[in-house]
């Protein structure tokens, strides 16, 4: 998957498109997700071009990603999640479900999760 420029996050990042901003720094924007599925379901991408976390891992400067971890760790913190639990999920490639060619983590949280994925048959 090439990284689209024109993607919906990268218009965010330039501000062409509204967002319910959670959190801010040089490294990531953390935002409400127009869909959510828990009742903190928060999207972090990085403010760089990077299609998913593979693409991230292998080509980012080290400080960008020690600024990416630590702004969703912040973000969790600043949600009050922290002392009850939350997931983190990254869909990468299409066989992993990702939409949007833009690196993002979501953030669930505020209820009990349950099991991800099911047993295996």
């Amino acid at each position: 998957m090439a990284y689209d420029p024109n993607n919906i996050f990268a218009r965010i990042l330039r501000g062409e498109i509204p967002c319910r901003k959670v959190y801010e720094d040089d490294f990531a924007l953390a935002f409400h997700d127009i869909n959510p599925k828990a009742p903190v379901h928060v999207l972090v991408i990085p403010k760089a071009p990077y299609v998913s976390l593979d693409d991230f891992t292998r080509e980012a400067p080290a400080e960008l990603i020690a600024g990416f971890v630590r702004a969703v760790g912040a973000v969790a913190r600043q949600l009050g999640l922290e002392d009850k639990g939350y997931r983190l999920l990254s869909n990468i490639g299409r066989d992993g479900g990702q939409e949007v060619p833009h690196l993002h983590v979501h953030l669930f949280g505020g209820r009990t999760l349950g099991r991800m994925i099911p047993d295996a048959d």
